[in-house]
């Protein structure tokens, strides 16, 4: 389901927004890894990665996750019996990376809000074609 989600975000990362930059530029990215097995890091890495790829500023810290027992068993907030609160929100390890994570994440988009968004100098696309397209008319211009 999440790739599914990453190829429908590249499928609309080349529309542009009113500023002249792709759309998805001026936005904070994090990601959260919920399951039973390894492998936290490795999806975090590859989700922001292709995030940032597509505009999205991504702050430290912006991944974490939740592992349970390795093999069969309670998903992150199932209800187990005899337990008092659903499992995994008694883990200091996630509830600490979460919270500086989600920290992280308001700085960052607090710091894009304040300065207007993502600064345009360089990577406006419409400017690019404009630079481009005279290039190829006068050589001399490169």
């Amino acid at each position: 389901m999440a790739t599914l989600v990453i190829e429908r975000m590249y499928a609309y990362s080349g529309t542009t927004k009113d500023k002249g930059q792709y759309v998805y530029y001026g936005k904070t990215a994090g990601c959260i890894v919920t399951g039973d097995e390894d492998g936290v890091k490795a999806v975090a890495r590859d989700v922001l990665y292709a995030m940032q790829h597509v505009g999205y500023v991504v702050p430290p810290a912006a991944d974490c996750g939740w592992l349970g027992k390795i093999g069969p068993g309670p998903s992150y907030g199932d209800i187990v019996e005899d337990v008092d609160t659903p499992t995994g929100y008694d883990s200091e390890f996630t509830n600490k990376n979460t919270t500086v994570m989600t920290w992280n994440l308001m700085h960052a988009a607090k710091l894009l809000k304040e300065a207007g968004g993502y600064p345009t100098d360089g990577n406006k696309i419409d400017e690019w074609y404009q630079v481009t397209n005279a290039a190829d008319q006068n050589p001399e211009y490169r």
